[in-house]
């Protein structure tokens, strides 16, 4: 009888610590889960290069830093370059897309620049690893599409 009681407290207390355990592992493993799919702030510093040009041999690349940006154009097939924009950057502060901002140009950098942006600030947006902005030349619009190197 004493056995009999002893192994039913016995399977009592591994049923208990079984579940315990169970009930533990299953809220770890989902705590692991919802911190690796929690969306991380995008890090938009470092070198761009345009991915819709017209031509492989002339298109627009960016350098961001951590508070500046440098667009240039690009020609002879990467021989040539010329500053479009040079202004200031602010990167995002959440994961939330899209981020857009304002650049405000940098006039002493852009001053001797034949192919500058005429604008004082550009309005730019990134979403799914692309920043697009508009760009104007002799009378025509076009949305220029960068991505990360």
């Amino acid at each position: 009888m004493k056995k009999s009681i002893a192994s039913i407290a016995l399977a009592a207390v591994l049923v208990l610590t079984g579940c315990g355990g169970a009930g533990t592992t299953t809220t770890g493993a989902a705590d692991s889960k919802a911190a690796q799919e929690a969306p991380k702030i995008p890090d938009l510093t470092g070198g761009w290069k345009q991915s819709n040009p017209n031509s492989e041999k002339s298109y627009q690349q960016a350098t961001i830093t951590a508070d500046k940006m440098t667009i240039e154009w690009v020609t002879d097939g990467g021989n040539t370059t010329s500053i479009y924009w040079v202004g200031t950057f602010t990167g995002p502060t959440t994961a939330s897309e899209p981020y857009t901002w304002t650049s405000k140009k940098d006039v002493d950098a852009t001053k001797s620049a034949l192919l500058a942006s005429g604008d004082a600030t550009k309005e730019f947006k990134y979403e799914g690893g692309t920043i697009s902005y508009k760009v104007s030349a002799l009378g025509t619009t076009t949305t220029v599409n960068l991505k990360k190197n």
